[in-house]
């Protein structure tokens, strides 16, 4: 018996409304279980993708840098299991799995279209991901079907490239803010600089709203 929780337990949590670590925890202090089998039940369906800083396109060969922007999905039924954040950097030398996003639903088509919602809203900037990766397979005709074998890949997938979708339109606008702010930011910095009776001296916080 393996006595460890596994990186897909959030999907029994989802279905069954059960702590897994919380009941862990319990066990571990000596406590008896209050539920038996009978009385635990499962509802819906549950998705769990991880979320890799790696190149589908190139042997899933990881990829290092730092993340210049990190913004995560949101919504009813969507967990993010997460440590990184912007600036966090991505070394060679640990697994280059970046998160785990698990969405649930009431059943398996449902969950499948509010995965791929959710990928489309993940916004990771700096390093090569495999989340467009993950968005063709989940909406692949066979994948929909339910028809995987351990050679679902390499039937369907052995020359996919990146470059075909490129960055989600969400990616994009953020990068574009990003650089916005940051250029003008350096402009008004220089600007001070230059002039230190410059109105840019009392104009307080700003606000940019999008």
């Amino acid at each position: 018996m393996n006595t460890r929780l596994q990186v897909e337990h959030p999907i029994t949590e989802a279905t069954t409304g059960i702590d897994l670590v919380k009941w862990q925890l319990r066990i571990a202090s000596g406590m008896e279980l209050s539920l038996k089998q009978k009385d635990i039940t499962q509802r819906g369906h549950a998705l769990e993708c991880r979320i890799y800083a790696e190149d589908p396109s190139n042997g899933f060969l990881p990829s290092i840098g730092t993340l210049e922007k990190v913004d995560l999905p949101n919504g009813p039924n969507i967990r993010n299991d997460t440590g990184v954040e912007t600036n966090f950097h991505v070394s060679p030398y640990y697994d280059p799995m970046l998160a785990k996003l698990t969405v649930n639903a009431e059943n398996r088509e449902e969950s499948i279209n509010k995965m791929i919602w959710a990928l489309s809203h993940y916004v990771i900037l700096g390093v090569t991901t495999n989340i467009s990766f993950l968005k063709k397979v989940l909406d692949h005709p066979e994948f929909r079907k339910g028809n995987i074998t351990t050679h679902f890949i390499n039937d369907y997938f052995h020359d996919w490239l990146v470059t075909k979708e490129g960055l989600p339109l969400d990616a994009l606008i953020a990068l574009a803010i990003y650089d916005s702010l940051h250029t003008q930011r350096q402009e008004i910095v220089r600007y001070k600089e230059a002039d230190p009776h410059s109105p840019w001296q009392h104009v307080g916080r700003w606000r940019m709203g999008v």
